[in-house]
């Protein structure tokens, strides 16, 4: 064969593979021979022939067209291939596709699963961490309404947990270690629009400084013995 010839084969096209099929196929009870299967399909709908048939699909395989249409009905019955039926208005015949549409949407609704266990698995494990630094700050085992506090925070008012934590260590920094505090501070974070640690600290740092500049402001302050600014108090007291 010749050189030439080899470069037009090569030049001839290409076939697109989905990553998500060759990545998940087995999260959805598929088979390496399901997926390959499968591929050898999808290159038959991307070269415009969307109904092969038994024999042009074994033409290019080493199944037996007996055993193409055997593995037709098994990905029919696994719910990953399904036969569109389409009518054309203006010629007035009817024609038959294959599609992959539930394969994919089997796929996705798989990962979407995965990911839901995944973040609930990373707020179980967020929720016990948070319970747990509370104790530990607070020196004592929390209350039954404190612990129902801190799962509201978490699941009803969706706080992220790093700035739960954030706003605990502000507490802590204020001397005003008691949920209400907590809550108020999340609570003037979230009206703030508040979203990430950089941000819930700049925030603090603006109050600080406002308030420091207030109090060395005022002609009663004696500036001398301010030299750093206050803690910024949530509840305005």
């Amino acid at each position: 064969m010749k050189k030439e010839h080899i470069i037009e084969l090569l030049n001839g096209g290409h076939v697109s593979i989905p990553r998500l099929l060759l990545t998940h196929y087995s999260t959805v009870g598929l088979h390496e021979e399901d997926c390959f299967f499968l591929i050898k399909l999808h290159a038959f709908i991307e070269h415009g022939n969307s109904f092969p048939t038994p024999e042009e699909l074994s033409a290019e395989m080493t199944y037996t067209p007996q055993t193409c249409m055997d593995k037709i009905q098994q990905l029919m019955q696994k719910g990953v291939l399904t036969i569109d039926e389409h009518r054309d208005k203006e010629k007035g015949y009817y024609s038959e596709a294959y599609s992959l549409l539930p394969l994919w949407e089997r796929i996705f609704t798989k990962l979407e699963q995965q990911e839901a266990k995944s973040k609930a698995e990373k707020n179980a494990q967020n929720e016990e961490s948070l319970y747990t630094l509370f104790e530990r700050e607070f020196a004592r085992p929390l209350s039954p309404i404190e612990c129902e506090t801190l799962s509201m925070w978490i699941d009803g008012d969706k706080h992220d947990p790093e700035l739960i934590k954030a706003a605990l260590k502000e507490s802590v920094l204020a001397g005003k270690l008691n949920f209400r505090y907590i809550d108020r501070i999340l609570f003037e974070w979230k009206r703030n629009n508040i979203q990430t640690i950089d941000q819930a600290r700049a925030y603090g740092e603006k109050f600080r400084k406002h308030q420091y500049d207030k109090k060395t402001s005022s002609p009663k302050s004696d500036n001398r013995s301010n030299t750093s600014a206050p803690i910024y108090n949530w509840l305005g007291k």
